[in-house]
């Protein structure tokens, strides 16, 4: 099955289910995604953005856009900046998988953290504003929003170690005993839960966040493929994790960056000003937060290698090189696990 995007098919559904709609439509895909194939759909009158499954077979409860479509829509008039919902498409036949309409929103978005181009004061307010976002997604009142039941109850740690276990298990090409090391190690150390359930993001990094053409507001936070109901330190961790990269196109992350004389926030204030928003303690035991989210990580990289060897991947040749990176984070996180401060 093709990733290529049957925009006279688009178009026909489009007239009969988006209100004010007018084609013709022409459709450009935007590059660089390993998840769900994303398109700028033109019309003469405005622009869309479409998000769809890829095709091909697919691991249960992976792509799902039809949980984007429904949480973003239940973001609409919150203080988290999110995309305008159009309609949701779940009828396979019309393009060979199910896929969304939102608005196009003008922005640029940040693909390296050390943020160049940018003055030291500008790269200090856009990561106050990445800080200030995620407190945000944090805070949403999940009864307001009818998203009580957006993830199951129980210990979100729990649950997540055993899913992406499971799914690391069906893509994996190879024996790594490191990640089998890292699996064991969060097996045994889970926290207990605290009383924090709330929404998360589950991607949450700069190069996911859409800014103002101008300036460092946030105007709406992208790819929420992984969002769920569970605890937050997962987020903030997955920051931390993300920061602790090569700084290279691939690595997107700052280390060996002089953070301070770029205006750039170091990990300890940025978790510490994450805290102050929402009213938090310091948080103990960090590094399995830290350790949980390599694990996490190297688990979604083993299924983009598997999706880009089995023909399935959005970019097949980026997702082989990404695939590479699986033993690295594995390792990453068991230093990450052994690491008590």
């Amino acid at each position: 099955m093709s990733e290529a995007l049957d925009t006279a098919r688009v178009a026909d559904w489009l007239a009969g289910h988006l209100p004010g709609f007018d084609g013709p439509v022409e459709a450009e895909k935007f590059s660089g995604g390993q998840s769900n194939p994303t398109y700028l759909l033109k019309t003469p009158a405005c622009n869309y953005v479409l998000r769809r499954k890829p095709p091909g077979v697919l691991l249960k409860s992976a792509h799902a856009v039809e949980r984007e479509f429904r949480v973003q829509r239940a973001l609409a008039g919150t203080d988290v900046p999110v995309a305008r919902m159009h309609v949701l498409c779940e009828d396979e036949e019309v393009i060979g998988s199910p896929f969304y309409i939102m608005d196009a929103v003008s922005g640029r978005t940040f693909d390296a953290p050390s943020l160049p181009g940018l003055e030291p004061a500008e790269r200090h307010a856009v990561i106050d504003e990445m800080n200030k976002v995620l407190a945000a997604i944090h805070d949403v009142d999940l009864e307001a929003t009818g998203l009580t039941d957006y993830g199951p109850s129980g210990n979100y740690y729990r649950r997540q170690i055993d899913r992406w276990t499971a799914q690391y298990h069906a893509t994996a090409t190879e024996d790594l005993p490191e990640m089998e090391a890292l699996i064991v190690w969060l097996d045994d150390r889970v926290p207990p839960e605290d009383g924090q359930r709330c929404l998360v993001h589950g991607d949450y990094r700069l190069d996911n966040l859409l800014f103002a053409p101008e300036g460092t507001q946030c105007v709406a936070v992208l790819d929420w493929e992984l969002s769920t109901i569970g605890h937050p330190y997962a987020d903030l961790a997955a920051v931390i994790m993300q920061w602790s990269m090569p700084a290279t196109t691939e690595g997107r992350g700052l280390a060996g960056v002089d953070r301070a004389a770029l205006g750039l926030w170091s990990d300890a204030d940025f978790i510490a000003g994450y805290c102050a928003r929402r009213g938090l303690a310091p948080i103990e035991g960090f590094n399995f937060y830290l350790a949980f989210t390599y694990f996490r990580m190297a688990a979604i990289l083993q299924g983009v290698k598997k999706r880009a060897m089995d023909g399935n991947a959005s970019d097949p040749a980026r997702g082989l090189a990404l695939g590479q990176y699986v033993p690295e984070f594995a390792s990453a996180g068991l230093r990450a696990a052994k690491d008590e401060t």
